[in-house]
């Protein structure tokens, strides 16, 4: 078997080098700009084919897959579009280009002869595969969030929070005053508001108090993919609580990867470091460990033990996810997966009260059974929205209102309810 095209052209370009810039300023001109350029970009475009392979190509017709959802979106509840985070809307532009920007330093290193080819292809390498599998991850959890508001936007429901017209699917810089927005609330008839929360918590803006910057370290371990509350909470931080955010009423977690369950991730963050004693004094920090000795088995002296020895905890997902269903004690959690999950893990997660809705792909009707769950949950609020109409249009409410001997809000309720039910003469009336 030959070399990779990618050595191939690595080849070509160090004789380029060699040639014409020994002291590998790259500062070409002409014609010689021209030919390093073209050798260059093969080389990354090669070397994208030799890591990733088909994998590319695959993360196109998923992206394809949420544009999809996201243009359903902008007409369900008449918003105007969505922001992803820098990342994620770099990779959806252009995956190839995001990717070749990935591996750009490597590659002046390599031709710099800094690094060589063996030490190329293992950080190069791994640049890629780590870009690639961040993306994906993202791409399935914005569709798997924006089927389910379109989902939830067919059963009667609108869009209370944010009120501008673009939705963020991303949390960057949204607690640096101190509290911990929603990205969405949604209002469904019939049954209350629904507030989503997507990777949260966060570290909030008071990180200036030491002891909320020694408590604030545990949620960047602990971050469930979305969290979510019935009712209108616009602020899930409640200092002085155990643990200090309000305790969710659900959590969702998605899984993209068909062998998710036999993936193992390294828990750093809290465990990473030894305990100071004020810390310990913490009971959501005690609960914290307590949980974590629970899933793996064993004392708590005993898990302290081990993450002090190894610096690190390395946890399969399902434990991961058991984790947090002990940590945040939600009244319900649901794992959605891409794939078919085995019965046996299933088995594993229920035991944890940990339900699966799995084999979804991207099918939107699959997640109906999410949406049941969700509408449960849904609570109603006190107050009331503000409508704006002109001062003709109230004046002949008013009329109306004084005319019927009743309020305007339940006039309203009745002319709906009225205009519902013979929707195709409301175009006649001129």
């Amino acid at each position: 078997m030959g070399e990779p095209e990618w050595i191939q052209t690595y080849q070509k370009i160090l004789d380029l080098l060699e040639k014409h810039d020994k002291n590998r300023r790259f500062n070409f001109k002409g014609n010689l700009a021209k030919e390093f350029e073209k050798l260059r970009e093969e080389f990354r475009n090669s070397f994208i084919e030799y890591i990733l392979g088909a994998e590319v190509n695959v993360a196109k017709k998923w992206i394809d897959n949420l544009l999809r959802e996201i243009e359903a979106l902008k007409k369900s509840l008449s918003i105007d579009g969505v922001l992803f985070s820098k990342e994620l809307r770099s990779f959806i532009e252009d995956p190839y280009a995001h990717l070749r920007k990935k591996i750009f330093n490597y590659m002046y290193d390599l031709f710099r002869l800094k690094i060589d080819t063996e030490e190329f292809e293992q950080t190069a390498g791994a640049a890629l595969r780590t870009s690639l599998r961040t993306n994906m991850r993202s791409i399935y959890q914005g569709w798997v969030i924006a089927a389910t508001l379109n989902l939830l936007a067919e059963e009667g429901g609108y869009l209370v929070y944010p009120e501008h017209k673009y939705i963020s699917f991303e949390r960057s810089g949204k607690q640096k005053l101190g509290w911990i927005p929603p990205n969405m609330v949604m209002y469904v008839e019939g049954r209350g508001f629904i507030s989503l929360f997507i990777e949260a918590p966060r570290p909030i803006g008071w990180e200036d108090t030491q002891d909320l910057k020694r408590a604030w370290r545990f949620y960047t371990a602990l971050r469930p993919d979305m969290l979510v509350y019935g009712g209108k909470i616009l602020n899930i931080v409640r200092l002085g609580q155990d643990p200090p955010i309000e305790r969710p009423h659900m959590i969702i977690e998605c899984k993209e990867l068909e062998d998710w369950y036999v993936r193992m991730r390294d828990m750093r963050g809290p465990f990473a470091k030894p305990l100071t004693a004020e810390e310990w004094r913490s009971k959501w920090i005690q609960g914290l460990w307590d949980g974590l000795a629970d899933i793996l088995g064993v004392k708590r002296t005993e898990a302290v033990e081990t993450v002090k020895e190894r610096k690190t905890l390395r946890l399969r997902e399902p434990q991961i996810l058991a984790l947090y269903r002990k940590f945040y004690n939600p009244d319900i959690m649901v794992l959605v997966s891409r794939s078919k999950v085995p019965e046996e893990v299933v088995e594993t997660l229920r035991e944890n009260r940990i339900e699966v809705i799995d084999n979804v792909g991207y099918d939107r009707n699959n997640l109906k059974e999410l949406i049941e769950i969700l509408l449960k949950i849904g609570k109603h609020a006190s107050g009331k929205i503000s409508l704006e109409i002109s001062w003709e249009t109230y004046a002949q409410l008013e009329k109306l209102s004084r005319i019927l001997k009743m309020s305007k809000e339940e006039l309203l309720k009745k002319m709906i309810k009225y205009a519902l039910k013979h929707k195709n003469d409301i175009y006649k009336v001129k």
